[in-house]
């Protein structure tokens, strides 16, 4: 029977208040083109509740949200589904310690598809050489399958996140080593910015609009981790060289930890209570000081309730005690001669990801205040 005959009998037959649920709408509709036409039929003849589920943005957004689309003007609601919080990682993989949450973390991302499939796996690396590095693996091809769902054009776009994966952060940077003008990349880039796999950085006091201080990053870690290390040693991977790209994947891993582990302390401090304080997302600076000195700082984030107040911290993997206190005198010390703290009073935390102890006079977190706890599920109230 055909889709024209199956919603008929549902709308004559289910309960009014039960809502119709279509999963994987896209490819329903890529073997029967008329469906949209045909639910719209039956939702202006009789509105239903409906929910319609896809995993490609782009298509999504073509049959819901495009303005020639059967179904344009009837979602009451778009819900973009944002990758889980790293705190939940710790149950779903069942891991033990803060420190291997982060690890985890740093490769896997929030998606829980990529969650289950490392289930079982203590070893991260161990994981992404079976998942990732394998040509026969899972995950081997994974950001072709991406760009091919949400982008027209994913040879170009695949070319921007290989560049940005390999550490090229300027606009400038990327047009120039793809031998294009900059100014062909602002849409492209606009499209990878809303999809979340690119993200747009300004230094803390500066806004997008300074094209100049703008810096851009890959908005998931897992394509951090495939452009880092997939990409560059497709060819050797092919040539049956796992085994050897796994050793150099495991030697870089301590400087790639570091970069994810940064981001992660920077995500972490609008929920976190930090000497007493709540405060706004965290951003980093970089730039020149007053005196003309190149200074960078990893953490800076304004106080809620005083926005003359700025936290500023630094991100290690591990530190010694007495390399904090270095560390955050530094800081106490620098962070003046900014422009944009300069008149603010200052407040100085460390982050440290191996070995965190207690400095007397110093505010110091670790994983285990990065990775916090997932939320209590809301009780549900008897019928």
């Amino acid at each position: 029977r055909d889709w024209d005959a199956l919603l008929a009998q549902w709308w004559r037959l289910a309960p009014r208040e039960l809502p119709l649920v279509l999963d994987e709408f896209p490819s329903l509709v890529a073997s029967a083109p008329e469906l949209p036409s045909l639910l719209q039929k039956h939702l202006d003849r009789q509105p239903r509740p409906f929910v319609v589920c896809g995993s490609s943005q782009r298509m999504m957004h073509g049959l819901v949200l495009d303005a020639t689309a059967p179904l344009y003007g009837r979602a009451t609601e778009i819900l973009r589904l944002q990758p889980l919080e790293i705190a939940w990682l710790r149950r779903a993989l069942r891991l033990r310690t803060a420190e291997a949450v982060v690890e985890h973390y740093a490769l896997w991302g929030g998606v829980p598809r990529y969650w289950q499939l490392a289930a079982g796996h203590r070893d991260p690396l161990a994981a992404a050489a079976r998942l990732c590095l394998d040509p026969l693996g899972v995950l081997h091809q994974e950001p072709d399958r991406l760009l091919a769902d949400d982008l027209q054009d994913p040879a170009r776009s695949s070319s921007v996140l290989s560049l940005v994966g390999s550490g090229c952060h300027r606009l400038t940077e990327i047009a120039g080593r793809l031998g294009v003008p900059a100014t062909s990349l602002s849409r492209p880039l606009a499209r990878l910015v809303d999809l979340g796999l690119i993200v747009r950085d300004v230094p803390f006091g500066r806004t997008v609009r300074d094209t100049k201080r703008t810096l851009y990053r890959l908005g998931d870690p897992f394509l951090g981790f495939w452009y880092r290390f997939v990409e560059p040693n497709r060819s050797r991977l092919a040539m049956g060289q796992l085994a050897a790209v796994s050793a150099d994947v495991r030697a870089a891993w301590p400087q790639f930890l570091g970069g994810a582990w940064e981001q992660m302390a920077r995500d972490s401090v609008a929920r976190l209570d930090i000497g007493g304080r709540r405060w706004r997302p965290a951003v980093s600076w970089w730039g020149t000081t007053s005196d003309g000195v190149s200074m960078q700082f990893d953490v800076v984030a304004e106080c809620v309730d005083e926005p003359r107040r700025v936290l500023v911290g630094e991100v290690k993997v591990a530190a010694t005690p007495t390399e904090v206190r270095a560390i955050a005198a530094r800081l106490q010390r620098e962070a003046p001669r900014c422009r944009e703290l300069s008149g603010r009073t200052v407040e100085v935390a460390v982050w440290v990801l191996r070995g965190r102890r207690a400095v007397p006079g110093v505010t110091v977190l670790g994983a285990e205040d990065v990775v916090g706890q997932p939320p209590k599920p809301v009780a549900r109230r008897p019928r």
